[in-house]
């Protein structure tokens, strides 16, 4: 009787070790194409549950006297990875609550830039009004300065961000550039126009922006943050 709940202890150690396996490899598993992303995002997703079937093994192997009076090290051990575990995943989901499902962004909803090296045609006005609610601060951005002049500096720009840009094309004013999401390692394209802001304005260009994701429906507010983030270092 006394060593009825003895397995709680190895049990919460188990479970504390598996959630941290399910949570460090999703990402680089997606990243490194062994899962698909869904499968990654599953895992990632479930490594929340672990958690907390962890922690709740954890607290009864504290909690009964029998089982903690053999060693309170692995069961106090597996609680705080459980706990550590918990905030990739809530944090994940406040993001996606916090943002709406939408994952094509530009700073020209009404004539968004085209892709070179593919077609991506652009949602329509449904993702335009909601982009707008959400993101009402994605503008285009006026540089003083001739179209060539800007067009080399938007190609900089864009290397300077640490994105793959794979096509260019000065006479048209249009650049292409693929980048990578930090954890799952998710493909996003990216489009930038260069024009002149308008004939009278020769001296006087306007760059509009468009990222876009590659998979799912919602982005969690990466793609804008991205253009945000290209656009402070156009400026």
């Amino acid at each position: 009787m006394r060593g009825m709940f003895a397995w709680l202890r190895p049990l919460a150690l188990v479970l504390a070790a598996a959630t941290l396996f399910m949570l460090a490899l999703s990402g680089p598993l997606v990243r490194f194409d062994v899962l698909s992303y869904r499968t990654g995002l599953t895992l990632f997703r479930w490594s929340f549950y672990v958690a907390i079937a962890t922690g709740v093994i954890a607290v009864l192997a504290l909690a009964i006297p029998s089982v903690r009076v053999r060693g309170a090290a692995w069961p106090v051990l597996a609680l705080i990875v459980s706990l550590v575990a918990l905030y990739p995943p809530l944090a994940f989901q406040s993001r996606a609550r916090s943002h709406p499902p939408i994952n094509d962004i530009t700073t020209d909803t009404q004539d968004p830039p085209r892709y070179m090296t593919t077609t991506r045609a652009y949602p329509g006005a449904d993702m335009a009004r909601q982009q707008r609610a959400a993101y009402p601060d994605i503008m285009p951005v006026m540089l003083p300065m001739p179209p060539p002049q800007a067009f080399a500096k938007a190609v900089s720009a864009a290397e300077a961000m640490g994105w793959e840009v794979v096509g260019r094309d000065a006479a048209a004013g249009t650049i292409e550039a693929v980048d990578s999401t930090k954890w799952f390692g998710f493909k996003d394209d990216i489009a930038i126009r260069v024009r002149a802001a308008d004939a009278g304005s020769p001296n006087l260009s306007r760059v509009d922006v468009r990222s876009k994701s590659r998979v799912g429906r919602g982005d969690l507010g990466t793609n804008a943050q991205r253009i945000r983030a290209y656009v402070e270092r156009l400026k």
